[in-house]
Formats: C-alpha cells, structure tokens, sequence
C-alpha cells in the first residue's frame, strides 16, 4: 500500500488536534501508530476512515485521494474496514445479525448472501457457537473478535484498527492481537493505534509516532524503537518502555 497524508490539519472548539500531519510511505502494509494519550492519533484514524473531515490537508491511499465530500465518503467508507476500542455493536442485534446488516443495507447483498458470509467469517474466528449471542452474552474479547469479522466481512482494502485492546484484560487481549496478527500475516493492509509496544514492535513494518498533533518520527521498527532521532521519541519510548 501507498499512504501519503499531506498537511492533515484538524481542531474541535478551538483546539488543534492534529497540526499539519505529513507521512509518505510508498510501500507499507502495517503502520503502527504511536504516542502519548491526547496526541491526535483516534482523530488520524477516523480521518482516514472517512468518519471525520480535515479542516485541511489531504489523505491519498495508492495514489488516489479521498473526496471529503458525503457522497465520495459514503462510497470510500465501503472499502475500509475499522474497528474501534469500544467494538461499536449493535446492543439489540446478535452476532450474525451484526455482520449480517451492513452487507446487506450497505453492500447490497440479498439476506442468504449475507447470511451465508458472516457464518463462513463467524467461523474462521471460530465464533460460530456465537452466531446467536448478542453483545451483552459475549465477553469483551468475544465482541472485538465479532467487530474484527464484521470488518473483514465486507473485504475492505484497508482494515484500521483503533485500540483495539484498550478494554480488554490481558488474556483477552493477547486472543485479540494474536487474531490481528494473522491478519498482517494473510498478507491485508493495516493502520493499527496501539499502546501494545511489544506487538507493535513485532507486527509493523513501519511505525509512526505522533505527539501534539505532528507525526514527529517514522520509520522501520528497528530505527523507531533502538535508535529514535528524535528527543521527544527518546523521551516516549523510555517512559513507555521503562516497565
């Protein structure tokens, strides 16, 4: 994949989150994102997502450009699949029916096509004991495992995931990241936000840090974490990783 993010610039009441945000990576299949809390990386995320606009600035993915305009994003958001912290499932629908309705209302697929996918992806999880639980039945790792196959479901061309384990316990947490890691490894583009420094070390092959809203170091792993150019990446890494 080719990402280029051309002078990202987003505020919320007078705030800047993200201050002219500028990455090119010509060859990249997982990026990891990292940073200090507050930093702007849930709203970079959303922004390439195509679930919030940019005050300014550009994002261009293999060389096309995303139109921030609601009828591009409707079409746009149909090839991304992105998956949140707090795994955003219907509360009234089970699992089928969560994977289920977006094929359907958004993809256009008929109910046995539908149904017929979200079995075989509830199955690849190993979730289809599970088709019929709703949400609140299923343990947190269970609901981020369900978020994940609704996101691959649609065969999106770029799957985003924002923390995706931040409310999980360790055990679910390590089912989670082993489920994403098969993933990178089928060979699917990745932008992960994570505060997993160790799994972010062994799944990117790329990683930027973003702190105050500016992406102030990317690069490969071994360059980002074993010898960062930066003070404020030295000074990060050495509170993240004291521990």
């Amino acid at each position: 994949m080719k990402l280029q993010l051309t002078d990202l610039s987003k505020s919320f009441d007078g705030h800047c989150v993200l201050d002219k945000v500028a990455l090119t990576l010509d060859d990249v299949h997982t990026l990891v994102v990292i940073g200090p809390s507050g930093g702007g990386k849930s709203t970079l995320l959303r922004i390439m997502a195509g679930l919030e606009y940019p005050d300014a600035g550009t994002v261009a993915i293999d060389g096309e450009s995303v139109k921030f305009d609601e009828v591009s994003l409707q079409r746009y958001r149909r090839t991304i699949g992105t998956v949140f912290q707090t795994f955003n499932l219907f509360p009234h629908l089970d699992a089928l029916g969560n994977i289920t309705l977006p094929l359907k209302k958004v993809h256009g697929y008929t109910s046995d096509e539908a149904a017929d996918i979200a079995r075989q992806i509830l199955r690849r999880f190993h979730l289809e004991k599970h088709a019929h639980k709703r949400p609140a039945e299923l343990s947190g790792g269970q609901r981020q495992r369900v978020a994940i196959a609704r996101a691959v479901a649609i065969k999106p061309r770029l799957l985003l995931f924002d923390e995706p384990t931040s409310a999980l316990d360790p055990e679910m947490t390590a089912e989670v990241l082993d489920l994403i890691g098969e993933l990178r490894d089928e060979g699917r583009d990745l932008v992960l936000v994570t505060h997993a420094m160790g799994f972010a070390r062994r799944i990117a092959d790329q990683v930027a840090l973003l702190a105050e809203g500016r992406i102030v170091e990317v690069g490969p792993v071994s360059q980002v974490f074993e010898s960062p150019q930066t003070q404020q990446s030295r000074d990060f890494l050495a509170r993240v990783l004291k521990y």
